[in-house]
């Protein structure tokens, strides 16, 4: 396994030996009609990074079980970026922290990109602090709202401005860039517009854990998983969205208490690819099998096995497009998006 490092990206390649494979006779794959299979053995990802550990990990375990030699080449550029390349047709598969937008969907319809939508897991979206912070152990969505919105540029910089009680700190502001999912869902459900630019932004969720662990007045937001990858380098707060504080659990997720900020997490597979290329066939049906217990390992919450065993159906059966809005969804449930996948038509 290689990692590489450039540009705010990561390029993960595992490789599984040397490229190729036979054809199969009269050009079928086999299960798949009308397909035809090629010599390239290879899986293209990008997107997410809060959907990157999973699909890391899982890649990871496809490389010690596959009989074919296949190479995954995974990178991150943001749900945002990985998309742009998702719908130019450059990639077999873009990780996404939300459901495809409208603009996507059409981008994706004028370059003749078909796709199946493949939940894979459900995140607590999570707001943290630094870890000697010990006046903050919990914040509203108006709060959040104060610090983030747009008016509070230039104006809101210190905690005392936010909460009567809190200490003159500076504040200083750690988040996804632009091109992200997490920052779009972030600015969706807390702000309803983009929120203020001046603060630290990255795509590399890594970056921001380090900003927050090393800035005693910080306060930043990512995915669960890079909360549970860093022990006590961060400290998560509950978040009161009118009901009292409610912490960024995965019991909490699947009690639907810890709103608005848990989302689904999602794998969008070109389907065009798909028929042409085994390996993103297996890889797919392998990452659905394997998901369950992955999800766990990395620090998300796992659908339930009836999810996942939809989602592969679906795969199998070329149900593609989207079942969503095109918008990022507030108080999306686990049940909710079981019911979206099984009336997938």
């Amino acid at each position: 396994m290689t990692v590489q490092r450039y540009g705010g990206s990561v390029a993960l390649v595992l490789w599984l030996g040397l490229a190729g494979c036979a054809t199969l006779p009269g050009g079928s794959s086999g299960g798949w009609p009308g397909s035809q299979v090629q010599q390239r053995r290879t899986v293209i990802v990008d997107g997410s990074s809060t959907v990157f550990p999973i699909t890391q990990a899982i890649a990871k375990q496809f490389q010690g079980q596959s009989a074919n030699p296949t190479a995954v080449d995974i990178s991150f550029s943001g749900t945002g970026g990985g998309f742009r390349k998702f719908c130019a047709g450059e990639t077999d598969i873009s990780n996404a922290s939300r459901p495809i937008t409208t603009e996507e969907i059409a981008t994706c319809d004028a370059n003749q990109v078909r796709y199946y939508e493949l939940p894979v897991a459900f995140d607590a979206l999570t707001v943290v602090v630094n870890p000697q912070n010990a006046w903050a152990d919990s914040i509203t969505l108006q709060e959040l709202k104060t610090i983030w919105e747009p008016a509070a540029q230039g104006k809101i910089s210190n905690w005392s401005q936010v909460r009567p009680g809190w200490p003159a700190q500076a504040l200083s502001l750690y988040g996804p860039g632009m091109d992200s999912g997490t920052y779009d869902y972030f600015t969706e459900v807390v702000l309803g517009q983009p929120s203020r630019s001046d603060f630290v932004a990255s795509e590399d969720d890594d970056l921001l854990v380090q900003g927050v662990a090393q800035t005693l007045g910080a306060l930043g937001y990512f995915g669960l998983a890079y909360v549970e990858a860093n022990p006590g380098a961060v400290k998560p707060l509950a978040v009161d969205s009118g009901r009292g504080p409610v912490a960024p659990t995965a019991e909490n997720v699947v009690q639907a208490t810890y709103q608005p900020l848990a989302r689904p997490l999602f794998i969008y597979v070109n389907y065009t690819s798909a028929q042409r290329n085994p390996a993103l066939r297996e890889f797919v049906e392998f990452y659905l099998e394997q998901a369950p217990q992955v999800v766990n390992t990395v620090g998300y919450i796992p659908l339930s096995e009836e999810a996942y065993n939809i989602a592969l159906v679906n795969f199998h059966k070329g149900q593609v497009g989207t079942v969503f809005d095109g918008v990022p969804q507030p108080n999306l449930t686990l049940g909710e998006v079981l019911r979206r996948t099984r009336r997938f038509k």
